[in-house]
Formats: structure tokens, sequence, C-alpha cells
């Protein structure tokens, strides 16, 4: 161990670790200039920028320039169809004559996509499944419905859709929803020769009140009593009545 320690402290030895410090530096530095002068390290023609470019006119500079090219679409709903999005190589990298430039342009044709079931769905999650699917939601306008803000229908170019057509990615889909308040009108029951009990629950479920009850001739049991005429009744002239309508009855003993 003593002889070691010795011997580093000698010349000789400072003198082969710096031969072999030197050859290693030696041997890196003539990899590194043959594989720069192999691969013409830094020479080469700069790419040209083709982003935002109608693809017509980027292969056209591209064949100008002596490169090859290769383009795949994509669809983008807000670019303008037949545009250059994207490019590989970057702009102005120095690359080899003839080398491949890859393009990615905005698609000419949107692709077909199922309009999803968005029928009676509330109008914030119907849009965000619209959007889900690569659909915008265009107007918006109210129709009478005891619903408020759900979908009653979705229509685009004033047509109305069902769920599952097939449309194209990014259109736009006007929705009809229910305004919360429900019809103004509804139909006059025909209610003669029903029971009074039966027309008190057919007037509730119509949104009708009940007027006053006028009796006919000798009544021995009032809880069997048929109407034998009402206000307003339905004719050809009278169908509908606005809600909350109150309903005049006639009504006499039924018969054993």
């Amino acid at each position: 161990m003593n002889k070691f320690g010795a011997y580093i402290k000698t010349k000789s030895f400072r003198n082969t670790l710096l031969m072999a410090i030197g050859a290693v530096i030696a041997v890196v530095l003539i990899a590194f200039f043959s594989l720069s002068f192999y691969t013409n390290h830094g020479s080469g023609i700069p790419v040209p920028k083709l982003k935002g470019l109608p693809i017509d006119r980027a292969i056209s500079i591209l064949k100008e320039q002596g490169f090859d090219y290769q383009v795949d679409s994509v669809y983008v709903g807000d670019a303008p169809p037949g545009t250059v999005i994207e490019q590989d190589p970057d702009p102005e990298t120095n690359v080899k004559e003839n080398r491949k430039i890859y393009l990615t342009m905005v698609t000419l044709k949107a692709p077909p996509v199922a309009l999803p079931d968005i029928d009676q769905m509330p109008y914030i999650q119907a849009v965000a499944t619209l959007s889900n699917n690569g659909l915008k939601v265009g107007d918006t306008t109210y129709r009478s419905d005891i619903a408020l803000n759900v979908v009653l229908e979705a229509r685009m170019a004033g047509q109305t859709i069902k769920a599952g057509t097939k449309i194209p990615k990014g259109s736009r889909i006007d929705l009809v929803l229910g305004d919360g308040v429900g019809a103004s009108e509804v139909e006059v029951p025909d209610l003669i020769n029903q029971d009074l009990d039966a027309v008190r629950f057919v007037l509730k479920n119509s949104n009708l009140g009940l007027g006053t009850i006028t009796y006919e001739g000798p009544i021995t049991d009032s809880s069997n009593v048929v109407v034998v005429s009402q206000f307003p009744m339905k004719t050809d002239s009278v169908t509908k009545v606005s809600i909350g309508t109150k309903i005049n009855l006639t009504v006499s003993q039924a018969k054993k």
C-alpha cells in the first residue's frame, strides 16, 4: 500500500494519467467532428413557414423548393377548411434536400355525427351533451309547457330532427324550450251525466275550477247526483277556455 502511495506521487504516474485523459478527449473530439461531417451538421435547406396557408399554396412552395410532402387532415370547427394548421419539421429547421415534410390540414368536409337524445333534458345539460358530441347550440325559442328550460324539440335549418339523425359535426342545433307556464288554454270537458264526485276530479286535473252548483228537482241523496247541464259547455264554437275558468253546474238526483 505504501509503495502504491509513493508511486502515484511520481512524475511517471502523472504523465501516464495526463496521456490517458488526453487520449479520451481526442477520441471524443474525433467522433464528434466525424459525425458532424457525415451528417452535414448545420447545413441544409430551411423549411418554409406553411402554417396558415391554403393547402394548395403550401404544396406549391414545397415543390418549388424540392421537398417531398405528406398530408393528413383533421376536423377543426372554427378553422377555415383547407388550411394548414400543423407542420413537421418546424419552420426554419435546416433539413436535407428532398426531405419529406408532414402537413396537417383542416378537412374540407365535416364528418357526420349522430344527434344525441336531448329530449326532455335541462338546457344546461343539453348544451354540454351537444358540445361533447361536436355540436353547437344555435337559437333558442320557448313554447308553452309546464317544464321550465327543458328541451321540447331540436331543429336544424328550420326542420325538426330526431335523436340519432346523422348531421355534420360542428352543426348548430336550435332548441325549443318549455316556458314553465304551460298552455294558457285547456279543452272544455264534457261533464254531462257524470257523477258530481267524478266531475270534481276531472276539473282539478284539467286545471279548471268548480263554479256554482244549482240543484234541479228534489235531492234525497246528495252523494248520488249527476250533472245535467254545465256552463260553459263544449260546442262547435267553444272548445277551449282559459286555465282556472270556473265551470257552473246544474245537477239532479241520479236515478237508481
